[in-house]
């Protein structure tokens, strides 16, 4: 090799025999930089200053003995990947079972054969030099996954803002109304997901898409006639027909934006449950597909509960504003008609936190 000093691959030699180390040095010097260390406390103290490439462990020293440090290294984040080849006299098949199983990767038996050490230590870099640059790679490569996940989830963002700003531009009446039934859905799926039967399916990771999906319930709000949507009184029974349309058209314009970026199984496909079916009703009554309790998406439960308590709460042109505890009442007393029971139950049990979402974002 024609390797500079200061750029040679470091070899360490513990043996508590000087002849040995003498012996091992001037075999590895002429190519390799070595290090030499005649116990295993001193063997850690070099290790710990700077980790070497190979380390070469004679395993019979007094007090600390190769086995120990050989256990300590391997326990050691940043110098587990360091290739450790012990140097033993024994030739029992146990004794060497127990090394490698501590880590060890390799042993050579003394008396030592040059030509079998230089050729064994050469490979085991060899194999280190391969090891290091897969690590690398796959570094670089959690490093570009992370970056990547990053831009798809500034990319949902812009989505979803553009998506919920153009509902609500048609509503102007919903003021935060996007925002707290987002920060109420986040509140119920962080409780049930508590409960046993719903630990599997609600994972952090599904949460969060639900959580991000919330504030398009009602994107399909777009696609209703002004003077429907912003009719400043009461829908007659045949406005209010064409009113249920939003969910039929919220879930058109997420499938078509669901379509178009290629998405399987992710927030967009919780986004079209929760626009579709968050009007419908535990007992079957609501729209537009009139589905039953568990045939009901359990996202879409969820909303429901969030939308009607808001709603309530919220004033518009054809309503005041009732208060919390008005509101309490009405989903206590739909509870297991309109509502899926346990979730009126979880909402119920956040009282407090549920009061504090509504102050944070009340309308100006």
């Amino acid at each position: 090799m024609n390797q500079t000093a200061d750029k040679k691959i470091t070899i360490l030699c513990v043996d508590d025999t000087p002849t040995n180390l003498y012996l091992l040095v001037e075999l590895l010097k002429t190519t390799y930089r070595v290090k030499t260390a005649t116990n295993g406390l001193q063997a850690l103290q070099i290790v710990a200053a700077s980790p070497p490439d190979l380390i070469l462990l004679d395993i019979m020293m007094p007090g600390m003995d190769g086995l120990e440090v050989c256990r300590r290294l391997k326990a050691d984040p940043v110098c587990m990947a360091v290739p450790i080849l012990f140097l033993t006299a024994k030739t029992q098949v146990e004794d060497e079972a127990h090394g490698l199983s501590l880590g060890a990767a390799d042993y050579i038996h003394k008396p030592i054969s040059p030509p079998i050490l230089l050729a064994r230590v050469h490979h085991h870099l060899q194999i280190k030099k391969y090891n290091d640059l897969l690590r690398n790679r796959n570094h670089w490569l959690e490093e570009e996954v992370s970056r990547r996940i990053s831009e798809l989830n500034r990319m949902q963002e812009a989505t979803i803002h553009v998506i919920t700003s153009l509902a609500e531009f048609r509503d102007e009446e919903t003021g935060n109304h996007v925002r707290r039934t987002q920060e109420y859905i986040r509140l119920i799926a962080e409780n049930l997901q508590k409960l046993p039967e719903h630990a599997e399916y609600l994972t952090a990771a599904r949460t969060a898409q639900i959580v991000t999906s919330a504030p398009m319930h009602d994107v399909g709000k777009i696609a209703i006639p002004d003077s429907v949507l912003l009719k400043p009184g009461r829908l007659t029974a045949e406005e209010f027909e064409i009113m249920k349309l939003h969910t039929i058209r919220g879930y058109e314009i997420l499938s078509q934006a669901k379509k178009n970026l290629g998405e399987t199984g992710g927030f967009l496909e919780i986004a079209q449950q929760i626009a579709r079916s968050h009007h419908e009703k535990w007992d079957g009554s609501g729209y537009p597909d009139g589905l039953v309790r568990a045939d009901i998406p359990l996202a879409a439960r969820m909303m429901a509960v969030a939308d009607v308590y808001d709603a309530v709460r919220s004033e518009r042109p054809y309503k005041k504003a009732q208060s919390h505890e008005q509101a309490i009442t009405i989903l206590r007393e739909s509870r297991g008609s309109h509502f899926d029971s346990q979730i009126v139950d979880v909402f119920l049990a956040c009282d407090v936190q549920v009061q504090n979402i509504r102050h944070q974002w009340g309308d100006r």
